[in-house]
């Protein structure tokens, strides 16, 4: 034993002695690294607080106002880092400058003057960073600010940094020479030769045993599960991929070649509706169908949904099956039909006076009535028979979606065991007070917990929903996995933010932004220059619309110069008008644009245009295109895609989203103005602040919120689901084989 200790130390001194020189060697880079970051920090900086001084100084140097000048300066220069500002003339003479600004640097010096926006200079003061920007107002040249930044923190900085380096990698080494040294000591025991000869398929059970002919075939599909999870992760991770219908094509074809993919949903993505024009075929105002119909485009399969459309029955077959979409059929819809009595009991009673007030903390109690339950229930089997007729295999991918079939899963897996369920709520989920308001909560919980995979929009909504299963019902959770284990079956509960399909192909036909922007404002009435911000939403009362029209009323308030030049166009398409909830919204936000409209109104004016009615897709893009602003202000959302239509829609890289910080997507969409919108006085400011941020900080932030949606689009949402369905279908079927191939004291154990 000391013996072998011995070894091990004069094993692992060495290493540790090499590291820590190695460590000394990579300093040098590590200093370069640090310099070159914190210079391109203080640029970014610099360009920042330019832009910000841009306006006050071009008033105040055009009125020669120096006395002025100089107080802003040095209140700037308060910050800690900012060293000094300088203000230069045209003709190169120093017009003010704060009494920290070194004599050394002047207007003329070439380290300045010159193209180079920025230099470094070791001065008796100690390193300074110099930039340099034009004061320019219009087309004419006001002069130059210099800002002085002040870079002895930097050296501070790289000193810690270089301690961090020397002991990481000395306690690297240390680790890695005793994992060395462990992992020396497991092969003398012949550990590693047994994994070895596992792995080569000489044995499993029994490392040193020959296998049976039978498990042969068990090991190649372990190594190619191996494989499978490795692609697996780099197609989900790597941070290059382009997400595409053909990159989604291709997944399904490596990943789940074969696999059935069957969509249940309850709103359906094409309407037929009998008119005096004959058929007309709709698109509904759903982010569902917004999201899912590109990924069943790109996937093919069946889609399973209530056919409630005037001409639904009759454009489609005895079967109530219809290939769509009409112009060019992809997949096809599979129609379910609903009496009146069954969707006033499902989708009227139980889900929308029950399920989604209760999700969404919008201050509307819940109703719960037994004979809406039954309806609901009888409503989920008739769609689990629907699934089962429409599979043509016995282990279809079934995608489940939203709060009208909570039941569903379970029911699914009992008629199609081999199923993999993949569930996706819609909207947010409770903390476990909240929906333990629920008279069926266990049934519900056991319901969703039949899905191979339940998704949420956010982690939060995952924690909520874990929390609730732990406080209701007993089951077995790893919380480390997210996985809850009930009744024989595993649920893996992940977080997958929905998104958009980006329009790239199809924003080569749009109208420019100029045309959209005149078109909207002739419409209007308005004048070219007006200012319009835009609102899209199903009228519903959890996405703050009245909370958003006093907002502008509290603008309009406080800010009086923008009567008579700004307008918020609301568009709220009609939802759920058969219940009493709807119809009083409605009403009150009918009353309260036209009290704001007579308070603030005049010839030819009016503030708020309430546009209670549908738009199509063509219509609502050339809003977003035309506005100055996107205000969503959700009081409780799963997402909420509109802000993400809105950021597509604009390849100008112009105009500014304000977005409800109880939205999913202010998750990701963090250059946006996060609001509260509870906070009237707030969401004011937030106008304010939209309708007057310049061009240039419009440009920075509208790029980086296209670069996350683009990036995050509906294509690697459903390639996320689909990719964690194959890695469980593939888990299940391997330990199938090796439960049925195992011998008897071992299926015991099992």
């Amino acid at each position: 034993m000391f013996r072998s200790m011995r070894l091990s130390l004069r094993f692992i001194l060495p290493l540790a002695v090499a590291m820590t020189a190695l460590a000394y060697a990579v300093v040098p880079l590590v200093d370069s690294l640090t310099l070159r970051w914190f210079v391109r920090d203080l640029d970014i900086r610099s360009e920042l607080l330019a832009a910000t001084l841009q306006e006050p100084l071009t008033e105040m140097v055009a009125q020669r106002s120096r006395a002025r000048i100089l107080a802003l300066f040095n209140r700037a220069i308060l910050d800690e880092r900012l060293y000094a500002l300088g203000l230069c003339e045209p003709d190169g003479t120093l017009l003010v400058k704060t009494a920290t600004f070194p004599d050394a640097i002047r207007c003329r010096n070439p380290e300045t003057a010159t193209g180079r926006p920025h230099s470094v200079l070791g001065l008796p003061q100690g390193p300074l960073h110099v930039f340099s920007a034009p004061i320019e107002n219009e087309s004419r040249r006001l002069g130059d600010l210099v800002l002085v930044h002040d870079m002895s923190f930097i050296e501070r900085r790289s000193q810690d940094t270089r301690k961090y380096v020397i002991v990481l990698f000395a306690v690297l080494g240390i680790v890695v020479a005793l994992i060395t040294v462990l992992v020396a000591h497991l092969s003398w025991r012949g550990w590693m030769a047994g994994v070895r000869a596992m792995l080569k398929g000489e044995g499993l059970l029994r490392p040193f045993e020959r296998p049976r002919p039978e498990v042969q075939p068990l090991l190649g599909d372990l190594r190619a599960m191996l494989r499978d999870l490795e692609d697996a992760h780099r197609l989900r991770e790597h941070p290059g991929a382009q997400w595409t219908p053909e990159t989604l094509r291709q997944l399904l074809r490596d990943h789940l070649a074969g696999d059935e993919v069957i969509v249940v949903s309850n709103r359906e993505p094409y309407i037929h509706q009998s008119g005096p024009a004959g058929v007309t075929i709709q698109r509904p105002a759903s982010g569902l169908v917004t999201a899912v119909e590109p990924v069943m485009r790109a996937c093919s399969g069946t889609w399973i949904a209530h056919g409630g459309g005037s001409a639904d029955r009759e454009t489609a077959d005895r079967h109530g099956r219809v290939p769509v979409p009409p112009d060019d059929p992809a997949y096809t819809l599979r129609r379910v039909w609903l009496s009146d009595e069954e969707e006033r009991g499902y989708y009227y009673g139980f889900a929308n006076e029950g399920m989604w007030p209760l999700c969404h903390v919008a201050h509307v109690r819940p109703v719960f009535r037994g004979a809406d339950w039954e309806q609901y229930r009888a409503v989920n089997e008739r769609f689990a028979d629907a699934v089962v007729q429409e599979a043509k295999t016995s282990d279809p991918v079934v995608l489940v979606q939203d709060y009208h079939f909570a039941l569903l899963p379970a029911m699914i897996r009992s008629r199609l065991p081999g199923a993999t369920v993949i569930t996706f709520w819609h909207i947010p989920w409770p903390n476990p007070e909240s929906f333990g308001i629920c008279p069926w909560r266990d049934e519900i919980l056991q319901g969703l917990l039949g899905s191979t995979i339940l998704g949420f929009h956010t982690p939060t909504h995952c924690k909520n929903f874990i929390e609730t299963v732990d406080r209701f019902l007993e089951t077995r959770i790893e919380h480390e996995h997210s996985l809850v284990h009930y009744c024989g079956k595993t649920t893996l509960i992940e977080h997958y933010p929905i998104s958009i399909h980006w329009p790239e192909l199809e924003s080569l036909h749009w109208p420019s932004i100029d045309e959209c922007r005149g078109r909207l404002r002739a419409r209007l009435g308005r004048a070219p220059r007006h200012r319009i911000a835009v609102g899209v939403d199903r009228l519903d009362y959890t996405k703050g619309i009245l909370e958003r029209l006093h907002a502008v009323e509290n603008l309009l308030e406080r800010y009086p110069e923008w009567i008579s030049r700004f307008t918020l166009v609301q568009i709220a398409a009609p939802s759920r008008s058969a219940l009493d909830e709807y119809r009083e919204l409605e009403l009150r936000a009918r009353a309260l644009a036209a009290r704001i409209n007579a308070r603030f109104g005049r010839e030819g004016y009016r503030p708020i245009e309430l546009l209670i009615e549908h738009h199509d897709h063509a219509s609502v893009t050339e809003h977003y295109r035309g506005a100055d602003v996107c205000v969503v202000t959700s009081l409780h959302d799963g997402m909420n895609l509109v802000a993400k239509e809105f950021v597509a829609a604009r390849d100008d890289d112009q105009g500014v989203l304000i977005l409800s910080q109880f939205a999913g997507a202010s998750r990701e969409l963090h250059d946006a103005i996060l609001v509260n919108p509870y906070h009237v006085e707030q969401t004011a400011d937030a106008l304010q602040r939209a309708l007057t941020m310049s061009t240039q900080e419009q440009r920075e932030r509208m790029r980086s919120l296209r670069s996350v949606v683009s990036e995050f689009n509906v294509y690697r949402w459903a390639a996320r689901m689909l990719l964690d369905a194959s890695r469980l279908r593939q888990r299940e079927r391997i330990e199938a084989r090796i439960f049925s191939h195992s011998r008897p004291e071992l299926r015991r154990v099992v």
